[in-house]
């Protein structure tokens, strides 16, 4: 009887395995790889308002001064105009302020002073500290 079993499963099996072999699969339709054909290479054209460098000479990126000059230009683009609110309370206080200031506050000449590790800590506190502190005597 467990030979029967056996000989049943094992012949169901193959019955099932043929059954899946109905299509071979090599009647797909697939591209023919003669017809195939080349793209031709990318092409520039040429840019006749180009000239060739010359020995020796400065290249055009340096031009204009250096890195940290150049970034500063590129982030507030040089003295900002003033508006006419600030015009006016800049005449009626008498001062006279130099209209590139904006500009010059990332100036290595410009004097910072600096607030020392107290300040920094109270600064950088996080929202909410020290309102139920209270001082105890050392």
């Amino acid at each position: 009887m467990r030979n029967l079993v056996i000989l049943a499963g094992t012949a169901a099996l193959l019955c099932g395995g043929l059954a899946g072999c109905a299509g071979s699969g090599l009647d797909r339709a697939r591209p023919d790889e003669f017809a195939v054909a080349r793209q031709a290479p990318l092409v520039i054209p040429p840019d006749y308002a180009l000239v060739p460098p010359q020995p020796g000479a400065a290249r055009p990126q340096d031009a204009s001064g250096n890195a940290r000059a150049q970034t500063l230009e590129a982030l507030f683009g040089g003295a900002a105009p003033r508006s006419a609110a600030e015009q006016a309370t800049l005449e009626s206080a008498g001062g006279v302020a130099d209209p590139g200031i904006r500009s010059s506050v990332g100036d290595p000449d410009t004097n910072v002073v600096d607030k020392g590790a107290a300040t920094r800590d109270i600064v950088a506190a996080p929202a909410g500290a020290g309102q139920g502190a209270t001082a105890t005597p050392r």
